[in-house]
C-alpha cells in the first residue's frame, strides 16, 4: 500500500512532467537556435573549406590509420545549403525545418564525425585532441547546456553504434575511453558553466532594465489617468457650456460666438486626447507585462478558446481610427481550445497588432488578416498575416531575440516578439514567422490540442 501511493502520485503528475519537459526542450532548442543560427553561414564556410584541406593533409602529409573521403564529401554536401540559407529558407515549409536541419548538421559534423574518426584511429593523439576541439566548438556554437549535452550524447552514441556495426571492437578501446571520457565531459560541462555565468550576467542586466522600465511605467500612469479623466470630463460638459453660450447670446450678453465647425473640432480633439491616452496606457501595460517576465507562471493556466482571445484583443486594442480598425479582418470560421492564459494570449496579439499597424502605416496601404485552423491529431494554428513591406532575410532570424528591434531607434523596445515566443513556449507550442519583402509578413502560432479538440 505504501509503495502504490508514491507510484500513483507519480503517475498522476506524469502528464504535467512530460509537458514541462517538452516545454523546457522547446525553449532550449529555441534559445540555442537564437544564438547559433547567426553563425550558420560561417560554420558552413569552415566545413566546406576545412574538410577537403584536412583530408589532403591527413592522407598526404601526416597519414592516419583511417581516413574517409566519403565522410568528408558528405560533410561538405550537407553544409552547402547553409551557405545559401537566406535564399533557400525563405519559404514557409523550408523555414519550419531550419532549426532541426541546423542541429542535425551540428550533431553530424561535430560529435558524430569526430568521435567516429577517433574510434577508427584508436584515439591517437591527433584525434583525441581533435575531438576535444570539436567539443569546445559545440559549446561555443550551441550555448544552452541542456542542448549541448543532448547533442553530444546523441552524436557519441550514434558514432559508437556505427563503429560496432562495421565490426569495430569497443572493448579494445575501453581503457582509452575510460581516460578520455571524463576529460570530454569536463570540457562540455565546464564550457556550459561559463556560458551559464554569461547568461546570469545578462539576466542581471535584464533585471535592472526591468526595474527601471517598471518604475517609469508606473510613474506615467498617474498623469495619463489625469489626462484621460480631464478629456472625458470636458466631453461631458461641453454641451452644457455651449448651451450656456447660446443662452447668453439670446439675452444680449457680450459673448463671442463659437462656430459649429469649431465645436465639432473641439470634440474631435478631445476624442483624440482620450484615445491617445488609452493607447499609451495599453502600451504601458504591454511594456510592464513583457519586461517583467523572464519566465511564465503556469499556475493560472486553464483551457481557453482562441476565438474569444482574438475578439477580446480586437475589442480592447486602442486603434487610432475607424480606418485603422477596418484594416484588421478576423475570420471566425474555425475555433479551437488550448491550455494557457487568455490574458497572455491577448497581449501576444497586442504586440503583433502594434508591429503590423506600424509597418502598414509606413506604406500607407495593406491589411491584416487573422484566421485559425484546426488540425486533427496535431497542433492547431493561428495565423496573423499583414500585407506590409515584409522583413528582410538578414533581419528575420533575429526578430525573436530579446531587445532586438528592426524599428528605427526609439520606436521599438525589442521585447514584444521575445515575449510572444516565451508565452507560446509556455503553452507547449511555438510561434514562427515567414516573410517575403514587399509582399507579406506572416506569424504562425502553434497550439497543442486539448480535450475534445484533439
Amino acid at each position: 500500500m505504501f509503495l502504490w501511493r508514491p507510484v500513483g502520485l507519480l503517475a498522476s503528475h506524469m502528464p504535467n512532467l512530460v509537458r514541462r519537459l517538452r516545454v523546457r526542450l522547446t525553449a532550449s532548442l529555441s534559445q540555442s537556435a537564437t544564438y547559433s543560427l547567426a553563425n550558420m553561414r560561417l560554420f558552413a564556410i569552415v566545413a566546406v573549406v576545412c574538410h577537403p584541406v584536412f583530408y589532403v593533409y591527413w592522407t598526404e602529409f601526416q597519414p592516419q590509420d583511417f581516413e574517409s573521403v566519403w565522410l568528408r564529401a558528405f560533410s561538405v554536401v550537407v553544409a552547402l545549403p547553409m551557405l545559401f540559407g537566406r535564399y533557400l529558407f525563405r519559404g514557409g515549409e523550408w523555414r519550419r525545418g531550419i532549426r532541426i536541419y541546423w542541429f542535425l548538421i551540428l550533431i553530424y559534423q561535430l560529435p558524430f564525425f569526430f568521435v567516429f574518426m577517433a574510434l577508427m584511429n584508436h584515439f591517437d593523439t591527433v584525434w583525441a585532441l581533435s575531438t576535444m576541439a570539436a567539443s569546445l566548438f559545440l559549446v561555443l556554437l550551441v550555448f544552452d547546456w541542456l542542448m549541448i549535452m543532448l547533442m553530444a550524447g546523441i552524436g557519441t552514441v550514434v558514432a559508437c553504434l556505427v563503429y560496432i556495426a562495421i565490426g569495430g571492437d569497443m572493448s579494445a578501446q575501453s581503457e582509452t575511453l575510460g581516460q578520455l571520457v571524463p576529460t570530454y565531459l569536463f570540457a562540455l560541462l565546464g564550457g556550459s558553466v561559463f556560458n551559464y555565468k554569461t547568461e546570469l550576467v545578462a539576466r542581471e542586466k535584464l533585471a535592472a532594465i526591468t526595474s527601471a522600465v517598471g518604475t517609469m511605467a508606473h510613474e506615467l500612469r498617474t498623469p495619463l489617468l489625469g489626462i484621460r479623466s480631464g478629456a472625458r470630463g470636458l466631453q461631458n460638459y461641453l454641451p452644457s457650456i455651449f448651451e450656456g453660450f447660446d443662452m447668453a447670446r439670446e439675452h444680449g450678453l457680450p459673448v463671442k460666438r463659437i462656430r459649429t465647425a469649431h465645436y465639432r473640432e473641439m470634440h474631435a480633439v478631445l476624442d483624440r486626447i482620450s484615445t491617445e491616452a488609452e493607447y499609451t496606457n495599453v502600451i504601458l501595460d504591454m511594456l510592464l507585462v513583457n519586461s517583467s517576465r523572464t519566465r511564465v507562471d503556469e499556475s493560472t493556466f486553464e483551457t481557453v478558446c482562441i476565438g474569444r482571445c482574438v475578439q477580446e484583443a480586437l475589442a480592447r486594442y486602442p486603434f487610432h481610427s475607424a480606418q485603422e480598425r477596418a484594416m484588421v479582418h478576423w475570420n471566425e470560421g474555425a475555433d479551437f481550445r488550448f491550455y494557457g492564459s487568455s490574458v497572455l494570449m491577448v497581449h501576444v496579439l497586442f504586440n503583433l497588432l502594434k508591429n503590423a499597424l506600424y509597418f502598414l502605416a509606413r506604406v500607407d496601404d495593406g491589411d491584416i488578416r487573422i484566421w485559425a485552423e484546426r488540425e486533427a491529431g496535431g497542433a492547431h494554428r493561428l495565423y496573423f498575416r499583414d500585407t506590409g513591406p515584409g522583413i528582410h532575410p538578414d533581419v528575420l532570424p533575429r526578430i525573436f531575440e530579446r531587445f532586438y528591434s528592426a524599428m528605427p531607434h526609439g520606436q521599438g523596445t525589442g521585447i514584444g516578439l521575445a515575449f510572444a515566443r516565451m508565452v507560446m513556449n509556455s503553452f507547449g507550442g511555438d510561434i514562427r514567422c515567414h516573410s517575403v519583402v514587399g509582399r507579406y509578413t506572416e506569424f504562425v502560432m502553434l497550439f497543442p490540442a486539448v480535450g475534445r479538440d484533439e
